[in-house]
């Protein structure tokens, strides 16, 4: 059975939440009566990075994007993984991922584990300390954020765990295009899962973004990519090929985690 997935590339209004909702809320409906099963926003998609003013716009306890999430699944009938949002907390604001079923309910929350310093993000916002995993329709999935895919072992982590679909939302800035592509391309390979990656269009008033939102099956091999302008990427995924490319390459079976961590202790300082 194929499942459609539609990401949604917007460009994102700078710091507009009641702008973004609007725009979302449309896309969502042009992605729905397209027939896509799953849909996808980016990361920070109510508010880019305003980071400065997050304390003025961040959703508190993240209760709006929930409800609204909560919202377009049930009345489309569609799974949404509803990008990330600034969630406001009594210790600070994170960068959360929320994922609704298409039932309306939330059944997955994921806070951005690693803040990335090159746009500012130790400086506003707290790390998260819990996975991403969640469950649509019984399929394995996670979520996970942006300079997140910059480390394997946090990747492998949650395949480890299950997963078979990686949803990875984004802001990644176009001069490190090259480095989206083959990153997302190497952990589908090393960790024989399909990735749906979701990125924004457009620029804010520090960064150009790249757009290039892609569909990676197990192999590797590009299903679907967008160009740098907003838009919707649609594909389908045969979750199937999962368990064959795991049988035909049997990567998890011939792990050694245990010579890992022996020559972890006797040989490097760190690991």
């Amino acid at each position: 059975m194929t499942i459609r997935i539609a990401c949604l590339q917007l460009d994102i209004a700078f710091g507009d939440p009641a702008k973004n909702e609007q725009q979302a809320e449309q896309a969502v409906e042009s992605a729905a009566k397209d027939g896509a099963d799953i849909i996808v926003l980016p990361e920070l998609w109510t508010t880019g990075y305003d980071l400065t003013r997050l304390d003025e716009i961040a959703d508190e306890g993240a209760e709006r994007a929930k409800a609204l999430a909560s919202r377009l699944a049930q009345t489309y009938g569609v799974h949404f993984v509803a990008g990330s949002v600034a969630k406001k907390t009594a210790a600070g604001v994170t960068n959360t991922m929320i994922v609704a079923d298409r039932h309306g309910q939330i059944v997955g929350e994921y806070s951005k584990l690693h803040l990335f310093q090159l746009m500012d993000e130790h400086l506003y916002l707290q790390p998260g300390n819990e996975p991403g995993l969640f469950s649509l329709d019984g399929l394995p999935c996670a979520g996970v954020i942006c300079y997140d895919i910059r480390f394997p072992e946090w990747i492998r982590a949650h395949a480890l765990a299950g997963t078979e679909v990686l949803f990875v939302v984004a802001e990644w800035p176009l001069p490190r295009l090259h480095h989206w592509r083959t990153l997302l391309m190497a952990r589908a390979i090393e960790n024989q899962c399909y990735v749906v990656a979701c990125n924004r269009a457009g620029r804010d008033p520090n960064n150009v973004f790249a757009g290039h939102s892609l569909v990676i099956d197990p192999w590797g091999e590009i299903i679907a990519e967008a160009d740098e302008q907003p838009g919707i990427l649609t594909a389908s995924i045969d979750p199937s090929l999962i368990q064959d490319v795991r049988a035909r390459i049997p990567v998890f079976a011939d792990r050694r985690p245990h010579d890992y961590e022996e020559a972890a202790k006797k040989f490097f300082k760190t690991y």
